[in-house]
């Protein structure tokens, strides 16, 4: 048997209202890895029955070590990675066919992401461009080991993909506050261990700093009014990040 030429990575938990979606979009790969730490609403029976290999994890590392699970398991040449709440665009499935058909140099492949904010399609302001590397060899990359927003991390030259990533990120405000604060916790221990430190006064000054360059430097009023939402969501997300670092300093 061949070895397989595009393995595609996600890790999971309760995710059964997109996996069947995201799945679909990258049904021209040649293997599918699920690592699902322990959902309750059936996402691994789903992936399963849509030939993907899952394994079940009884704990949760953080999203670096878990995504970094899912690596191990790969078997292909290259590897993309991808999130439950993310679409391959047909566009973007050409450009990474087109990779797979040649022998480029480069070890890694940076596109763009179209994010949806509680039901709009966000072109401006701090999400887009969003470009996110996704594509890799597989001996080339490794995830860093960061509990939240994890980064990965490429040895060698990074291409560019046409096409856009589609995130169904954050479809209801209730979810996108949800997710700031657990985010905003993993993020401020990441940063607290790697030797930052915040407080209030750091958390008001990058916050202003953080709505000043969504809303305005970065052109979010361009999405009306969700775009001046999304300014306020990002600053909070900021504050609260920073604040939280100032508090788990002091315990530390």
């Amino acid at each position: 048997m061949s070895t397989p030429r595009l393995s595609v990575i996600l890790i999971t938990r309760n995710e059964a209202g997109n996996i069947a979606a995201c799945l679909a979009s990258v049904a021209f790969a040649d293997e599918w890895i699920v690592v699902d730490s322990g959902s309750t609403d059936g996402t691994a029976g789903i992936a399963r029955g849509m030939g993907a290999d899952v394994v079940v994890t009884p704990d949760w590392p953080g999203f670096g070590a878990q995504k970094n699970r899912a690596l191990a398991l790969a078997t292909g040449a290259f590897v993309f990675s991808i999130d439950a709440d993310e679409r391959v665009t047909p566009e973007l499935a050409a450009s990474i066919r087109q990779v797979l058909a040649g022998e480029s140099a480069d070890a890694g492949y940076e596109l763009s992401r179209l994010s949806n904010f509680c039901g709009q399609w966000m072109r401006h302001g701090d999400w887009y461009p969003d470009r996110v590397l996704r594509l890799f060899k597989r001996e080339a990359g490794r995830f860093s080991n960061d509990l939240v927003h994890e980064r990965l991390i490429v040895d060698g030259r990074i291409g560019q993909l046409a096409g856009e990533l589609l995130h169904h990120s954050m479809p209801t405000l209730e979810g996108a506050l949800d997710k700031m604060n657990r985010y905003s916790t993993g993020r401020a221990a990441d940063k607290v261990a790697a030797g930052a430190r915040g407080g209030l006064g750091s958390a008001l000054s990058h916050a202003l700093w953080a709505f000043v360059r969504c809303y305005i430097l970065r052109r979010g009023f361009f999405d009306g009014r969700l775009g001046f939402v999304l300014a306020v969501y990002v600053a909070e997300n900021t504050y609260y990040r920073y604040l939280k670092m100032g508090l788990l300093s002091q315990s530390h």
